[in-house]
């Protein structure tokens, strides 16, 4: 067996990649680690606690890992108080770095390491589209952020275990993450555009991001930097028009930005979650031949409603 150790195993994402290996990479073990309990983990899974930033009994069982996945970071949706910043900041490099020092100490060291990062480094861009090689990076806390997770990464290059770094665009998944809230709202009549509505979404289907994890481990290209997306972004009223579709839902109200402004405000998020346009293309999936089940937001949405 090919032994996994999955960090912040507890979420969405980490819950959905435990859930794929079960069905779909049955020669791997996950050794899930995570700060809370993780209910109904799988027979044969085991579980590990850690805080996120020291050392402890979990560092053991990376030796000889074929394949450490790094999901650590607290959620981004949330209100941009000095306190939140410090946090969000805090979790991604403290995780990255800690995880970093645990592979060095180690005898026989993981084969590969991924570290889940964000497409939001990159500029907001309406026309352009932003890959691996010509992709223009932003500004503002996000980007900073973003910069300073990448720069710890990848100051652990001299190890001998292979470093891919994955730029996520946002997830899409019955169970989790930011799906269940825009059906939600599109139910309640607020399935309009949001703001201009030409902002682009850059967006995977969470069965595609799990096989596009494994896709790269196993990948013996030397590219240590992936966009994982879908190659077909859509402008948010066609998003929020394909999703109201899917659902049958045919009333709606376009969402103004004082609007916006307003019920981010009341549900202690941000706008820039909504209205920054992320046009990211997956250049070197497809370059390496990486074929998406889930190609187009058609075909998500009418799964993910199914």
């Amino acid at each position: 067996m090919k032994k996994i150790i999955l960090f912040a195993a507890n979420g969405f994402i980490g819950e959905s990649i435990i859930d794929y290996t079960k069905t779909n990479q049955k020669d791997y073990q996950i050794i899930a680690v995570s700060r809370k309990p993780i209910p109904q983990l799988p027979e044969g899974y085991k579980q590990v606690r850690w805080d996120g930033k020291t050392c402890g009994p979990w560092t053991k069982e990376l030796e000889g890992a074929d394949l450490v996945i790094n999901l650590a970071g607290k959620s981004v949706n949330c209100r941009y108080t000095k306190k939140n910043k410090a946090e969000i900041f805090a979790s991604r490099l403290d995780s990255t770095r800690i995880i970093g020092e645990a592979i060095q100490d180690c005898k026989q060291k993981p084969i590969c390491w991924i570290n889940i990062a964000s497409a939001t480094i990159y500029e907001h861009s309406l026309e352009r589209p932003n890959t691996e090689e010509t992709g223009l990076i932003g500004k503002g806390f996000s980007v900073h952020v973003c910069r300073a997770w990448e720069k710890a990464f990848f100051a652990f290059r001299d190890l001998p275990t292979k470093q891919i770094l994955l730029r996520s665009t946002i997830v899409l998944g019955k169970n989790g993450g930011v799906y269940p809230v825009l059906k939600k709202l599109a139910r309640l009549g607020l399935g309009g555009k949001m703001g201009k509505g030409n902002q682009l979404i850059s967006w995977i289907h969470i069965h595609d991001f799990c096989r596009a994890l494994f896709f790269v481990s196993e990948s013996t290209s030397s590219s240590s930097i992936y966009n994982i997306g879908s190659p077909n972004p859509v402008r948010n009223e066609l998003f929020q028009k394909e999703l109201r579709k899917s659902l049958h839902i045919p009333y709606f109200i376009n969402q103004t930005h004082w609007m916006l402004k307003t019920g981010a405000l009341l549900i202690g998020t941000e706008t820039e979650l909504i209205l920054k346009s992320r046009y990211v293309f997956p250049q070197n999936f497809i370059d390496q031949g990486f074929l998406f089940r889930f190609p187009t937001i058609q075909s998500c949405l009418d799964d993910l409603n199914h």
